[in-house]
């Protein structure tokens, strides 16, 4: 039927009009996306929230220069803890070619250090969030000692503490948020891929090379992420309970490196008797040729420089007790990690806490000595450093200066004085439960301090209180002659005082 009155024309017309006026009006414009963060307080913009990442499936194509981008696949499984209408990913250092999310193309686009994610649909609470993200990983450092993929004589290795796994692959960079990694490295012939955990998988070589796959058992920080690649040689051995004993080492040194590496099996035996058996799957060193000036406790693969095991000047003693320090990681720090970074002191003073004991066990250098030079010195270290559970920020754009004296030494001269007040055999339960009730999660300062009450049976905030957040050091109990400030002159904490740094 076809109506002509005027006043339907009219009526047509005027909807028209509207229709016309509405259809030349901006669509609305979406906030520009800007980086978040978990709220840390050394690292404020590290971590994301909104969402819980469960594991990572990471491929990287190496194609035999460590100067060149790597091509990269990074497959995040995680679930969502809010709704979503953007996803932050911490990202720094690469191209980004494509975005996908729940099978879907994704927008994305780069703000400060983050990835931003815009998925087609949001995704709501409690929902599956699959993401995988075509990228590139530069080996190449925009400035020195900002971590990430470290360049050694003949490849790759990571060193990733505190905030640099985010510079090799998409991810939420924070140790709050653990997962379970899968790795997938692809190297031309003649060289070797290893990472984190157990093989998984190994292509005959191809056209492209050879693909290596490594899965975690157990779940991980990013920054102790681990993948190297280089003219390397495997050395397989068994520890205690026939655990897999795994060092990877430069081939032209494997030979010389032997009489460091048949030590890790009584090193774990000398640990587990100290804290229970050992956390994880698989262990073992790597021994990079590479100038770092640390060491690492990457978790199950623990990266050390060359130069400690070949330098004359490094005592015995020393280099054993730098290699218990990583191990005892392994431990605190690895399979209980920090909630925040100002909870580092508990993975650091007990690392060099265990680090001290096997000095004095196996080399005689008396425990006391060296807790009574970190207490002559310990004043000026919370002056510089902040207090063990209370750390000042690192210096700007030098993340890595958070580690300092006071979370190595001055955090075991707090363990050390915990022992004094509620005695040994207190304390040895103390260690035992707090890595057997939070292994494979993260704990808090807070947590510590309350275990610690509960197994002594008394409130021990006031003791607390005083060594981890006190501007001063606290009296030692036991030792009330012992001083700390700048009038006291005590010899050097370590023989060999010169020696790379240990994480």
């Amino acid at each position: 039927m076809l109506l002509t009155s005027r006043r339907l024309r009219g009526a047509l017309l005027a909807v028209a009009s509207v229709t016309l006026v509405a259809a030349t009006l901006p669509a609305p414009v979406p906030p520009a996306p800007v980086p978040l963060g978990i709220g840390d307080p050394l690292f404020p913009h590290l971590g994301n929230p909104g969402y819980d990442v469960l594991s990572y499936d990471i491929a990287f194509t190496y194609g035999g220069s460590n100067t060149k981008p790597l091509d990269a696949v990074t497959k995040i499984e995680a679930r969502t803890l809010e709704r979503l209408d953007r996803v932050n990913l911490d990202f720094a250092r690469g191209k980004v070619d494509a975005v996908e999310v729940n099978g879907e193309s994704a927008t994305f686009a780069s703000a400060g250090e983050d990835l931003v994610v815009t998925p087609a649909e949001p995704v709501d609470k409690g929902r599956s969030l699959r993401i995988t993200v075509r990228h590139t990983s530069d080996p190449a450092p925009k400035d020195e000692g900002d971590g990430g993929w470290v360049r050694t004589a003949d490849g790759l290795a990571m060193a990733n503490q505190a905030d640099a796994a985010h510079r090799v692959f998409p991810c939420n960079d924070h140790p709050a948020d653990k997962a379970y990694f899968t790795f997938r490295i692809t190297a031309p012939k003649g060289l070797t891929a290893v990472a984190n955990g157990l093989p998984a998988a190994r292509t005959r070589p191809g056209a492209n090379g050879t693909t290596w796959a490594y899965r975690t058992e157990h779940p991980m920080a990013t920054e102790l992420a681990q993948v190297s690649i280089g003219r390397s040689t495997v050395v397989h051995r068994q520890g205690p309970h026939g655990l897999p004993v795994r060092d990877v080492v430069p081939t032209a040194d494997r030979e010389r490196l032997e009489p460091w590496l048949k030590k890790t099996p009584g090193q774990l035996e000398w640990m587990e008797r100290q804290v229970g058996r050992y956390p994880f799957e698989t262990y073992g060193i790597l021994v990079a040729d590479v100038a770092t000036g640390f060491e690492l406790e990457t978790q199950t693969l623990s990266l050390f420089e060359r130069a400690l095991f070949t330098r004359p000047e490094y005592p015995a003693w020393y280099v054993d007790a730098i290699m218990v320090h990583e191990l005892a990681h392994q431990w605190f720090g690895n399979s209980v990690s920090p909630r925040t970074w100002s909870d580092l002191w508990l993975n650091e003073g007990h690392a060099t806490w265990y680090e001290a004991r096997y000095a004095e066990e196996h080399a005689k250098k008396p425990l006391e000595t060296r807790m009574r030079q970190a207490y002559a010195r310990s004043d000026e270290w919370r002056a510089a450093g902040g207090p063990p559970a209370a750390p000042k920020p690192p210096a700007p754009g030098r993340k890595i200066s958070l580690f300092r004296p006071v979370v190595y030494d001055g955090s075991a001269l707090v363990l050390y004085a915990l022992r004094k007040e509620i005695g040994n055999e207190t304390f040895e339960q103390l260690e035992r439960r707090w890595v057997r009730t939070h292994r494979d999660s993260t704990a808090t300062t807070a947590d510590f301090t309350a275990l610690a009450s509960q197994l002594a049976d008394r409130d021990l905030s006031g003791f607390f209180q005083k060594w981890l957040y006190g501007q001063k050091t606290p009296p030692m109990p036991g030792h009330p002659q012992w001083r700390s400030g700048p009038k006291v002159s005590p010899a050097p904490v370590r023989a060999a005082a010169q020696g790379p740094k240990q994480h």
